[in-house]
């Protein structure tokens, strides 16, 4: 049997593979699990939901199935996830569930949930949650049942953390910032405004049904042109649940999540914030960014695929940096999890605080031509094992040098194997990715 909880909390087809029953019941086996862990008192959850129709329903069974395990449960409403991740912290719960599908077109939906002080469940909790589902015994009755509260200034006390963590006010910068729809609508505009950018806000409009449709992060060209038509410094855009940013420069070019972390890190060594003078990321960063850091004296730690292999690096070492290159970037000094608003935040305070335009920023790190190849196999560990694979590799390896680099991994959750080559020219990422590709496809 699979395991039901994948990379970031429990996501499908809302209605269809998340029903209301498995909500429920995930979110009673999270109160039964934290009521075991901790006896002293009755569990407090904190419930937060992206803007998708289906997250009323899920937020109702959800607060449902914690209220009948005997947890109380202050709910916050749309709001992005990072700020679920601050507010569990903030108020002091035990618990926090956000109901989010994140880049995920509209039918789909998420529950992730994070522990107390704001921190993702590790994989134990994880599985100690999945094996309690469906078991009912032990309902409390009468006064034991828990009760619901509504938060009504959760999204002014995430903004008013967010205003405390930004270095510089954003006097003077025009900006153009695409919400997606989604649980970023309300409060990425005001946070921006208080911060004192001048702000257009695009796809700000959330109806239930239009989060992610051909907008923010995933699709920067509506962003590109709102950028150039308002002669904007900058554009900010976000996926449905905030918890990432990319950005454009003034001319309209794309700036992505390692760029976005190469002037970051530059600004945290700048004011002596950059522990160990060190950034971690994961091996998906472009070489650029390898060499980039390399040239300003930033040691680069990379980790497996995934945000949550960079939270524990971070955890582990002290770090201040880290991230993904599709825009999630953690700062561990103000946030627990990848936070868009707060990245954008902290770029736009760089842009504001240098008086440089951000395409001079970023061009501090220059991204190599990337090509990535999904190769179907019937047999991926296989075809990772093979030896002719590894000296297709090796060979393309000494071929390109310091000048490029080849990755190849395995899918996490299906029969492909990712083929990955960034080299010095288009032609030549696409050649060596080709010629990787028809090997591992001979072999598998």
């Amino acid at each position: 049997m699979s395991r039901l909880f994948g990379t970031d909390g429990v996501r499908g087809m809302a209605n269809a593979d998340l029903t209301p029953e498995l909500a429920l019941s995930l979110a009673a086996a999270a109160a039964r699990v934290l009521a075991e862990h901790d006896t002293t008192h009755r569990p407090v959850a904190v419930v937060g939901r992206d803007s998708r129709a289906s997250g009323e329903m899920l937020e109702a069974a959800v607060t449902a199935g914690l209220t009948a395990a005997g947890a109380d449960v202050l709910r916050l409403g749309v709001l992005p996830t990072p700020a679920v991740a601050f507010l569990v912290a903030e108020l002091d719960a035990d618990l926090g569930v956000m109901i989010s599908a994140s880049h995920n077109p509209m039918p789909d939906n998420g529950i992730k949930f994070f522990a107390k002080g704001g921190l993702k469940l590790s994989d134990e909790l994880e599985d100690e949650i999945e094996a309690r589902l469906g078991r009912t015994s032990g309902r409390p009755t009468g006064a034991g049942v828990g009760r619901v509260t509504d938060v009504p200034d959760a999204v002014n006390r995430y903004i008013d953390h967010l205003l405390v963590s930004t270095p510089h006010d954003l006097h003077g910068l025009k900006i153009v910032v695409d919400c997606a729809n989604g649980a970023a609508a309300t409060a990425a505009p005001q946070a921006y405004r208080r911060a004192g950018a001048e702000v257009i806000a695009i796809h700000a409009e959330p109806n239930g049904l239009n989060i992610n449709d051909g907008v923010g992060s995933t699709h920067l060209d509506v962003l590109q042109a709102a950028v150039l038509e308002h002669g904007a410094d900058l554009g900010i855009a976000h996926d449905g649940d905030a918890d990432r940013c990319l950005a454009v420069d003034g001319t309209g070019a794309e700036v992505d999540g390692d760029q976005i972390m190469a002037v970051l890190a530059l600004a945290l060594k700048d004011a002596g914030e950059l522990k160990d003078d060190t950034l971690v990321a994961t091996v998906m960063s472009n070489l650029g960014l390898h060499l980039a850091m390399k040239d300003y004296g930033v040691r680069l730690l990379t980790t497996a695929v995934g945000d949550r292999y960079v939270v524990e690096e971070l955890r582990a070492g002290g770090y201040s940096l880290g991230g993904e290159q599709s825009g999630h970037v953690i700062l561990p000094s103000h946030a627990t999890t990848g936070d868009g608003l707060l990245t954008a935040l902290r770029l736009m305070a760089r842009v504001a605080a240098t008086g440089k335009p951000l395409n001079e920023l970023a061009g501090v790190m220059r991204r190599l031509p990337q090509v990535l190849i999904n190769v179907r196999v019937a047999d991926k560990a296989a075809v990772a094992a093979a030896e002719t694979v590894s000296q297709a590799v090796a060979e393309v390896t000494a071929e390109l040098g310091e000048t490029g680099r080849v990755l190849l991994r395995p899918s996490g959750t299906e029969q492909l194997v990712r083929v990955m080559v960034e080299a010095p020219s288009q032609d030549e990422a696409h050649g060596a990715a080709t010629r990787l590709a028809e090997v591992v496809s001979a072999v598998g």
